[in-house]
């Protein structure tokens, strides 16, 4: 008759020293964190610094706004610069443009990108390593190389002054980074739920519909802030299609705030300091919401088996 011995669990975790060493370690510890903290909190206030200055000069009186030194902080709080946003300019209707376009590009990156990301990693064709290459070198392609061309097929097809521009290339890939980035995190999904899928009759569809897709809220949620960033703030597409004002996007619009003369007693830098966080207000929200998947999404991305 054998008897088997229970072999004490393994311990990873550092040994601490007794006496005066743990002493020593302990105060070496805590003095580390003070150390780390401190510089976390300088770095922050680094950062923060001109997000506090951009509020502050939002809510100065053109007096207050040319004073040296300056104020931190309005001796005034002048909350009529952010009213005269909306009434010295359609701020409301930039904005509402901006949310059109933003939402219906958001939308077709996310789906056309999931698309062939699916494809790259469920199906077997020839040339599908070299193909998938190609696609992430078109990230080294500058867009001045590319603008020419498109502006000419868009005057072609009668889209100029419209948001079409904007909106339908989108719907074409999504875009070389995030076929990547999705690309990466659908490996992470194991292909037996795919199999499973197959045996009880489900079509390729609807295993990247009801499979893929809500197992990677994580991913689409980070392709999500990225695209309604970059769709949010682009200035330069809006800038060379877009030529009526009522069709501005708020980034072009924020140039009306420069390029028009207002009145004099108007303070133009505090009113544009006010437009300014009026823009950045949705995304830092969005941001804020989603922050919980985007980290979960950058963390578990490239992470296979």
């Amino acid at each position: 008759m054998t008897t088997s011995k229970q072999s004490a669990p393994i311990s990873f975790e550092r040994e601490r020293p007794a006496g005066k060493s743990a002493a020593r370690y302990i105060l070496g510890r805590r003095l580390s964190r003070v150390w780390l903290y401190t510089l976390l909190i300088v770095t922050g206030l680094a950062f923060g610094l001109p997000f506090f200055w951009t509020i502050s000069s939002s809510l100065k009186s053109i007096t207050e706004i040319y004073i040296f030194p300056p104020t931190m902080w309005p001796a005034e709080i002048r909350w009529k610069n952010y009213a005269d946003v909306f009434t010295i300019a359609p701020f409301a209707r930039f904005i509402w443009n901006t949310v059109i376009v933003t939402l219906l590009a958001m939308l077709g990156q996310i789906l056309s990108a999931a698309v062939v990301a699916f494809g790259f990693t469920r199906f077997r064709f020839p040339g599908r390593e070299s193909l998938f290459v190609l696609v992430l070198s078109t990230i080294m392609l500058p867009w001045q190389v590319t603008i020419v061309p498109q502006f000419l097929l868009f005057r072609y097809l009668g889209w100029i002054n419209t948001y079409w521009p904007l909106i339908i290339p989108s719907y074409f890939g999504g875009g070389a980074f995030y076929i990547f980035l999705l690309r990466q995190f659908f490996l992470t999904i194991p292909k037996d739920l795919d199999e499973a899928a197959k045996l009880d009759g489900a079509s390729n569809f609807r295993i990247f519909w009801n499979i893929v897709l809500p197992l990677s809220k994580a991913a689409l949620a980070t392709v999500a802030i990225f695209s309604f960033i970059g769709h949010w703030n682009e200035f330069f597409a809006p800038l060379i299609y877009l030529n009526s004002t009522d069709k501005f996007t708020i980034s072009i619009g924020l140039r009306y705030f420069v390029s028009n003369p207002f009145e004099s007693d108007e303070p133009r830098e505090a009113i544009l300091m006010a437009a300014s966080l009026i823009t950045a207000l949705p995304v830092l929200i969005l941001f804020f919401v989603a922050q919980k998947y985007f980290v979960q999404g950058i963390v578990t991305t490239g992470l296979k088996g």
